[in-house]
């Protein structure tokens, strides 16, 4: 049987709203309300802003989701919401929100033009930059110093193409070691295989106050310049105006009424690291009024 063109349309319309349709991906909000369950994606290696401690989810950026998850139960009223920690890595956090395996990723992520193209971000819930740390006995304070040396940075990150544009602008000719996660860029660095392990300044800090939470004798430096400027914010399914909208309200109601800054000093503060001028901006612009 011949369709014309008109009739093709009106039945591709009508597959498009059919109750059980694949064609249109459901949204986030209906998603949570079908299980009964809010999945928050999260790194174990983030410290301080998202790891694991006693084997559950902690840090700056796991309270803003645990706050999130409380106006998604009272936005969707659902009461007994199971509220579910799915841990990620760099590698599977992009796929994960994607595929709808979790709701929200609340790590360490950069917000940057090409991840729109496969997700959507919330406000942001952070700023810092790329830097370099080393052992305080060989030190590199300027990012010069790592001219005819060796520098580890993680594969496939943000970090990793800002070091190398950095690098290449001011003709440093620095050997770059391409690792896979933080654990080998440390081991590398405190075996002395590389002289700088590069990547964002907040989990650089981190991994230095787990080293002496675990009660370890070494020394770090951080060099005196950035390399980079990294605003963090959480990943969120694409084209999902309702669910950043409802995470949106939670994390502008945490800048509004100081909340934030409570978070900041348990995660951050505590360690006797200030918040800078730019992320002290960051939390008055993106306060915003209902």
């Amino acid at each position: 049987m011949n369709l014309s063109l008109f009739t093709r349309k009106v039945l591709f319309v009508a597959l498009l709203v059919m109750p059980g349709t694949s064609l249109l991906a459901q949204g986030t909000l209906e998603r949570i309300a079908d299980r009964g369950e809010f999945r928050i994606g999260y790194r174990t290696d983030a410290r301080p802003l998202s790891f694991e401690e006693n084997g559950e989810a902690a840090g700056y950026s796991v309270d803003f989701c645990r706050r999130i998850a409380t106006a998604v139960r009272t936005h969707l009223g659902l009461n007994d919401m199971q509220v579910t920690f799915v841990a990620l890595t760099t590698d599977n956090r992009i796929d994960a929100v994607v595929n709808g395996d979790v709701d929200i990723e609340c790590g360490a992520t950069t917000v940057t033009l090409g991840r729109h193209e496969l997700v959507d971000f919330t406000l942001m819930t952070f700023v810092t930059g790329g830097t370099v740390l080393s052992m305080s006995t060989n030190r590199v304070g300027a990012l010069t110093d790592l001219s005819g040396r060796r520098v580890a940075v993680i594969e496939n990150t943000t970090s990793a193409a800002a070091l190398q544009a950095h690098l290449s602008a001011n003709l440093i000719d620095a050997d770059v070691v391409l690792v896979a996660d933080r654990d080998e860029g440390m081991t590398q660095l405190e075996d002395g295989d590389v002289d700088g392990f590069a990547s964002d300044q907040i989990v650089l800090l981190g991994e230095a106050m787990e080293a002496v939470a675990s009660g370890s004798n070494l020394s770090y430096s951080f060099a005196d310049e950035l390399f980079s400027f990294e605003p963090y914010a959480m990943m969120v399914q694409r084209n999902d105006a309702d669910f950043r909208l409802v995470a949106n309200r939670a994390i502008a109601q945490l800048y509004r009424g100081g909340q934030h800054a409570q978070l900041y000093q348990q995660w951050i503060g505590s360690a006797g690291i200030e918040p800078s001028g730019m992320l002290v901006g960051m939390y008055q612009i993106q306060s915003l009024s209902e």
